[in-house]
């Protein structure tokens, strides 16, 4: 047996700030060098997924990425300085907890 964690952030509302599923975005974009290729690699809409990312942006007042308008080599998008710290920082949060959650749940199971 194991034990699964989530972890996302929240506003002072309780509206979704960043989670998994943003993380997955721009973790795509970083890939990819697209908002378009990384929408269809994780099987959603374009929208959907901008609507995240600028949702995510308003909340917390940064910019997360940047886009280049046009077709073939001259268009993409590219994660900000800003993004990817916050991308650096949720994967940090998220192995850490996971580490403690692991070691919690194996001291009280597996003892």
């Amino acid at each position: 047996m194991e034990v699964k964690t989530k972890v996302w952030i929240e506003d002072d509302k309780g509206h979704v700030v960043f989670g998994g599923g943003r993380m997955k975005i721009l973790q795509a974009v970083q890939d990819l060098g697209s908002l378009n290729k990384a929408a269809k690699a994780l099987k959603m809409s374009y929208r959907a997924a901008w609507g995240k990312i600028k949702t995510t942006e308003e909340r917390l007042g940064l910019k997360l990425i940047n886009s280049q308008i046009g077709g073939g080599s001259r268009g993409g998008s590219q994660l900000t300085a800003e993004g990817l710290a916050l991308l650096d920082k949720y994967n940090t949060l998220q192995s850490e907890l996971r580490d403690i959650s692991n070691k919690y749940f194996d001291d009280l199971f597996n003892h």
